[in-house]
């Protein structure tokens, strides 16, 4: 592990270049290219690729900086975590910037998400001065019970490259308002939106050693993390595979665990709907940020009455999500993350097409080398258990499929593995309250788009869409990352 000078500047050139934070210091070489995936053959940062080693280094200046972490008063942590919600938006151009060439999306999409990430941390720090734990009665003459609530420890975090800020934040925030010590693996895609929020952190505040960033693959880095006794809770958001078999390695050494994982969100469209908001409703699920949401709409079920009508306008809805740069000014859709993701999702097009589905709009050729832009995709005339309908695309591809009437519709929607979000689009109360019970997935939108979820609501979802033990974001969120003392007090 080699101690570099970290440059303090938020741009350098046209790149910054992101490296482990251990104990309050920037380390390591930054050999690990990142291109843009808008403009091929333009670097958009360099990061270094993390070791066992560092890991344990992390973990290490993690749990010398818990005790007094914890001993600071609540206020005062969550001043910390106001102060860098704040340095966030003062910085918010240059970390969107940063956020677009990383990723792909949009610029609105990026600033929309270092505010929401801002937004988080000053959330959790305004929690400082909340009220916890109970007083409650005793049988017992002369005693008080109250219940506490207490950090775990250190924790560890593994977050994903979709939402590259917000993600770190929304598991930071509540870690740390809880007296919590954190060790983060940040998306190899996505090195410098991890590294904005340290230095916010950073330069808010926050003692060394309580943050501590640690990039890599996830399996040398996530894996030592896991396997680490140190670690008392892994909150981990990602893909199903990698997940569970996270879950096995915790569950092993009974350390605390929470997975967020993948969806397959449907939406019922029934007759009584407006189409064309139904389309828009639909299309904003489907196509906004790039689609690369685990909350996005992959799947719709409309019935024989609407059915042609909400075909038509959704069609014209898709054709006005083009895709392009997502620094040039009226881009409506961002690049795809990366080669892999673009081929995989021009893949499951061309596959379901193969197998007989109609592709209303869309493409599946896109130019090998290129810019990575790929169209919006509304296939039709699927079976109910193709690949297309069934498994996670994470692309702007939808499956609109029919359904003979309403019970039908929710069957299918609740026919599938995952359980995030869920919607319906109708004008029927009596039908959208039936729906919202009956709809077996963690979130219900009632004629709103399934992606996007308000920071001060519980998020999380069923089935192998998550460990459906503790929820994220809001007060909620604070449950994983502390455990519960009674205490009695006689006089």
């Amino acid at each position: 592990m080699t101690s570099i000078a970290f440059d303090t500047s938020l741009r350098a050139e046209t790149t910054l270049t992101a490296r482990h934070l251990i104990n309050g210091q920037w380390l390591g070489e930054a050999l690990t290219e990142r291109m843009n995936p808008a403009r091929p053959g333009e670097l958009a940062a360099l990061s270094p690729s993390g070791s066992a080693e560092d890991v344990d280094a992390a973990i290490t200046a993690a749990a010398a900086a818990q005790p007094a972490w914890a001993a600071l008063p609540a206020p005062s942590r969550g001043a910390i975590l106001i102060a860098a919600g704040n340095l966030l938006i003062e910085r918010q151009g240059a970390i969107a910037e940063d956020l677009v060439r990383e990723e792909g999306k949009t610029l609105a999409e990026a600033k929309g998400e270092v505010k929401r990430a801002s937004d988080v941390l000053r959330f959790f720090g305004s929690l400082g001065w909340a009220a916890t734990g109970e007083v409650l009665p005793s049988g017992l003459p002369d005693t008080t019970i109250t219940t506490r609530r207490e950090a775990l420890g250190v924790v560890g975090l593994i977050t994903p490259w979709n939402f590259p800020i917000a993600i770190p934040a929304w598991k930071t925030a509540p870690a740390l308002i809880s007296g919590n010590t954190v060790v983060i693996k940040p998306a190899e895609l996505t090195p410098l939106s991890a590294t904005h929020l340290a230095r916010a952190l950073q330069d808010a505040g926050l003692p060394e050693g309580v943050f501590n960033v640690v990039h890599g693959k996830g399996r040398v880095v996530g894996d030592a993390l896991a396997r680490d006794p140190r670690i008392a809770g892994l909150s981990f958001t990602g893909s199903t595979n990698v997940g569970l078999g996270l879950q096995e390695i915790l569950n092993a050494r009974r350390a605390r665990v929470q997975l967020e994982m993948g969806g397959k969100n449907g939406v019922l469209v029934l007759d009584d709907a407006d189409p064309r908001r139904a389309a828009q409703v639909v299309a904003a699920g489907a196509f906004g940020l790039t689609g690369q949401a685990c909350t996005a709409t992959s799947r719709v079920y409309v019935t024989p009455g609407i059915r042609a009508a909400f075909l038509d306008a959704l069609v014209v809805e898709a054709a006005a999500y083009t895709s392009g740069d997502g620094l040039t000014e009226g881009t409506r859709m961002g690049a795809v993350v990366s080669r892999q993701q673009f081929e995989q999702d021009q893949a499951a097009v061309r596959t379901a097409v193969e197998r007989g589905a109609t592709l209303l709009h869309g493409t599946f050729d896109g130019d090998p080398t290129g810019p990575l832009f790929l169209p919006t995709a509304v296939l039709t005339d699927l079976p109910f258990d193709d690949a297309a309908v069934t498994e996670e695309i994470f692309g702007p591809v939808v499956a609109v499929l029919e359904v003979p009437d309403y019970e039908a519709g929710l069957a299918a929607i609740n026919d599938s593995r995952y359980g995030l979000t869920a919607g319906i689009c109708t004008d029927s109360l009596a039908l959208a309250t039936d729906f919202a019970a009956r709809a077996q997935a963690g979130v219900v939108k009632v004629n709103r788009p399934t992606a996007g979820l308000d920071l001060n609501v519980p998020f999380g979802g069923v089935k192998d869409s998550s460990t459906n033990t503790f929820r994220e974001q809001g007060r909620s969120a604070l449950d994983f990352f502390t455990w519960g003392k009674t205490v009695y007090t006689g006089v």
